[in-house]
Parts: structure tokens; C-alpha cells; sequence
């Protein structure tokens, strides 16, 4: 006779304290590693790399966050990580909006010009086409912006990753990450066929080579 299946509740009752955190930080680092390389995907479109990647770090994030409240009793939710993570979102969201009223306002005045130098036969449209230098300048700013808030986020869970890995005894190897920039610190990045990947460092000196 075989024996009734468990439901999820009863097999963590079954287990001892210590499994029971063991198996919520495996689940809270499997998470955290879907959250870094969705980040990393789009710091490295900012760089005009093709990236395939389907996640969403902002839905992973918000699910990490419901999750990580259910299970404030295990120590397993760090509550700075939701004042941080909304204080980059609106960063990113101010630097995009600032970016399309730079886009709008010097599409409008090309307009403006275009339509009197049609209409007056002088050629006001150069100084139209003299703002185009701002737009470039915009993009480059907003760029750069992006890309140090995409960075401090990707630190930061790599951080968080670290801390889960060492505080419960986890397998870093069991946490490898794809990435698609080398230059965070507190990793080891290897060449996997054509990927780049990363495991956490514990207990060893810092590094991003």
C-alpha cells in the first residue's frame, strides 16, 4: 500500500528547524538569481547588446517581495530591499520621462522651423536641426544614468545572494547565474560555451574577475 501524499505544510513539519531555513533560502536564491541576470539583461541593452531574456525583474521583484513578507518569521525578508528597489524604480522612470520631453520638445521645434522655413523661405530649419546635439547629449545622460541604477541593483542582490549562501550553508555552485557584464564585485565569473556566468564568492576574498 503505498503511503498518502504530503501537501507542502505537513512535509516542512516533517522537517527540523534547520531544513525548514534551508529550504526557504534555496527557494528566496533561486529567485534572487532569476532577479540579477534579468537586471544585468537590460544594463546590457543600455549597451546595445541583443539580449534574449524573457523575465521581468520588476514583476521578479515583486514577487520576491510577497513572498519574502510570508516568511518574515524565518528572518528571510530584508525590509531595506523594498525602499530600495522602489527608490531605483522611480529613478528610472524620472530619468525615461525626462528623456521623451527631451525627444518631444526637440522634435517640435524641427517642426516649427521645417514649417517656417516653408512658409517664410528662410532657412530656419538649421536652427532646428542645431538642437539635435541636446537629444544626443539627453540620450548619452539618461544612458549613463540607467546604468548606474541597473548596476547598484544587481550589487545589491548579488549581495543579498551572498548573505543567503553563507548564513545557511547553501552550495554557491547551485546558484550560478547567467550575466552579461563582468564587472560586479563579489563573484567569479566563468566562460560557459558562449555564456558568461557567476557564482557568489564566500568566505574568499572579493573579486570580479
Amino acid at each position: 500500500m503505498s503511503e498518502p501524499i504530503k501537501d507542502s505544510v505537513e512535509v516542512a513539519l516533517d522537517l527540523d528547524e534547520k531544513e525548514v531555513y534551508a529550504h526557504i533560502a534555496h527557494e528566496s536564491a533561486e529567485d534572487i538569481i532569476r532577479i540579477i541576470s534579468s537586471l544585468d539583461a537590460e544594463r546590457a541593452k543600455l549597451h546595445g547588446e541583443v539580449i534574449y531574456y524573457r523575465d521581468d525583474w520588476d514583476d521578479l521583484i515583486r514577487e520576491r517581495i510577497a513572498k519574502g513578507k510570508r516568511h518574515t518569521a524565518f528572518d528571510f525578508y530584508n525590509p531595506a530591499l523594498l525602499d530600495i528597489w522602489e527608490e531605483k524604480v522611480r529613478e528610472i522612470k524620472e530619468a525615461r520621462k525626462r528623456e521623451k520631453i527631451a525627444y518631444a520638445v526637440t522634435g517640435a521645434l524641427i517642426a516649427f522651423t521645417a514649417a517656417a522655413t516653408a512658409i517664410l523661405g528662410q532657412p530656419y530649419f538649421i536652427a532646428g536641426l542645431a538642437a539635435l546635439p541636446v537629444v544626443l547629449f539627453v540620450r548619452d545622460i539618461t544612458r549613463e544614468r540607467l546604468d548606474l541604477v541597473y548596476y547598484e541593483l544587481t550589487q545589491f542582490f548579488i549581495d543579498e545572494l551572498a548573505g543567503l549562501v553563507e548564513k545557511h550553508s547553501l552550495q554557491p555552485e547551485r546558484y550560478r547565474f547567467k550575466i552579461f557584464s563582468g564587472d560586479y564585485f563579489g563573484v567569479e565569473t566563468k566562460r560557459l560555451g558562449t555564456g558568461l556566468f557567476a557564482v557568489v564568492n564566500v568566505g574568499k576574498p572579493e573579486s570580479n574577475d
